[in-house]
């Protein structure tokens, strides 16, 4: 098990002020030169990781304002902890002795839809694969629908809050690493590791914690 190089609440400051710089349209574009790329070529340390989804307006590294080496990243539609995630997550911790995982869900995400019209009554047709990764996420679904006491077990979409149901499956994300991985679980036992559930605003680029795990001080 390699050792975190910082602590938890140190790893999750600075991506913090990194995305406080990315709002603000101040971007230092830290690590990111030739002297960087090749002090990086025999190996990589980064503190944190990063397990978000793929939409294309959702890139780790630019909401950060990180550069080159910083950040372990790894994306799927709805930032599902599936095997191969929670084993790439479970390398950064195990390996690169990351300090902190973000998990990030965000604002209008097409997955959280997709996942709330397959659970109407008449779903959309789609591919066998996306069907089951949409499985991950519908348990939000239905979570959030039956909050508000409906009768009928068939999501109305126009009914639903997709951002709201972004938020459970935020947290059922983190719930399923640390179930999943013993060593994720041990690591944030231990102090040596931080979890941040966060939401990415998609109009103005706030990255909002809303839950954590483990030693970190967040703001809400």
């Amino acid at each position: 098990m390699t050792t975190s190089r910082v602590t938890v609440q140190q790893a999750w400051d600075e991506l913090a002020h990194g995305n406080e710089r990315f709002m603000e349209g101040r971007l230092l574009h830290p690590q990111q030169n030739a002297a960087r790329r090749s002090e990086l070529a025999g190996s990589q340390a980064p503190n944190a990781a990063f397990l978000g989804c793929s939409d294309s307006r959702v890139a780790a590294e630019i909401l950060f304002d990180c550069g080159l080496g910083d950040l372990f990243v790894v994306r799927n539609i709805g930032q599902i902890a599936n095997e191969n995630t929670t084993a790439t997550m479970e390398f950064a911790v195990a390996e690169l002795g990351v300090a902190v995982i973000v998990v990030l869900a965000h604002g209008s995400c097409g997955a959280v839809k997709a996942a709330i019209d397959q659970t109407t009554a008449s779903p959309s047709p789609t591919t066998p694969a996306i069907k089951k990764e949409l499985e991950a996420i519908q348990p939000a679904v239905q979570q959030e629908w039956f909050a508000s006491q409906r009768i009928s077990p068939y999501v109305e979409p126009e009914l639903i809050d997709a951002d709201a149901v972004g938020r459970r499956h935020l947290d059922e994300t983190i719930n399923a690493l640390m179930r999943q991985s013993k060593v994720i679980s041990d690591a944030v036992a231990e102090g040596s590791l931080g979890i941040v559930g966060c939401q990415y605003r998609l109009a103005d680029g706030r990255v909002s914690p809303i839950t954590s795990v483990g030693q970190v001080t967040i703001t809400r």
